[in-house]
């Protein structure tokens, strides 16, 4: 009778182990199936709140400056709640998460330290990024590099400038941004006429020949106001320095300078306002003149 018993208890702690193990397998599933199914809900709401955004906004660059912002918000979704996922079933195997917890918070560190400009660069890349301050087509100038942006990502700024020479600029290296595509431009001009020529003159010849510039087809949709006279800016060693600007849509401000300037030459030439070329005055003061010294008679004969 005893052995029987035995038996029963036996058998009845096998089944109990085999419904712990059932229950808790059937709970490990449901929180692998949850993850999946909060997984793809906040995948799918990011991605129809980037597409909501997208529509609602004609400029490419903003686009697709929302698709990757779109991209890094659905990898951290992802990451956290599979995170959560985990935990849950390795405390469901009856595995302690306060000492993985410890473990990875060491690792973590350890990792962070090492990697701690990489993280710099993605951090504030996705700053950058979220902010608009800089895009893909602008022209700005990031520390000691300038040039056209070709490339914005979480990690870099990839530029060309004049010359043709790429620049890859860490975004964990960038503290100001200057950028000059944004709104619009000033084209500065500093003319320098001689002293002897008519300022007044002068300076109504460079309205005459900036409204002449505007009225150009060729040049009137980069123009956007008329010429801003500053006027004398300084007395330099060879000429007065007048200065004037013009507003300009973004990134022509080059192009309208160098035409203005050109046609500037052209209209001081023909009015015969002098651009003088740098020159220095020397005044020689003259050499005393030397006394004739005659030899002196000896008194004593």
């Amino acid at each position: 009778m005893s052995e029987l018993q035995d038996s029963i208890r036996t058998l009845a702690a096998q089944w109990q182990g085999v419904g712990f193990l059932l229950v808790s397998g059937l709970r490990i599933l449901g929180i692998l199936i949850g993850a999946w199914v909060l997984i793809a809900i906040a995948q799918r709401a990011i991605r129809g709140l980037r597409v909501r955004i997208a529509s609602r906004l004609d400029d490419r660059e903003a686009v697709k400056r929302a698709e990757t912002l779109g991209r890094v918000f659905r990898y951290l979704a992802a990451v956290v709640i599979s995170a959560m996922a985990v935990m849950l079933v390795l405390s469901e195997l009856g595995v302690s998460v306060a000492p993985i917890l410890g473990a990875a918070g060491v690792v973590g560190l350890a990792v962070g330290f090492g990697a701690q400009s990489l993280v710099k660069d993605y951090f504030s890349g996705f700053f950058i990024l979220l902010e608009n301050q800089i895009r893909q087509g602008d022209v700005v100038k990031l520390g000691e590099h300038a040039g056209l942006v070709e490339e914005v990502t979480l990690r870099y700024v990839q530029l060309r400038d004049y010359d043709g020479h790429v620049h890859f600029v860490p975004n964990g290296s960038i503290t100001t941004v200057v950028n000059m595509a944004r709104g619009h431009a000033q084209a500065v001009v500093d003319v320098g006429i001689g002293y002897g020529a008519d300022l007044d003159q002068a300076m109504t010849l460079m309205h005459e020949v900036a409204a002449e510039l505007r009225r150009d087809p060729a040049h009137a949709a980069r123009i956007q106001a008329d010429l801003e006279m500053a006027g004398v800016e300084r007395w330099a060693d060879s000429s007065v320095v007048l200065r004037a600007r013009l507003r300009v849509a973004p990134l022509e401000q080059w192009t309208v300078r160098r035409e203005y300037l050109r046609r500037l030459k052209i209209a001081f030439d023909r009015a015969g306002i002098e651009i003088p070329f740098p020159q220095m005055t020397l005044h020689v003061a003259s050499a005393p003149s030397a006394r004739a010294s005659a030899p002196l008679a000896d008194p004593r004969g």
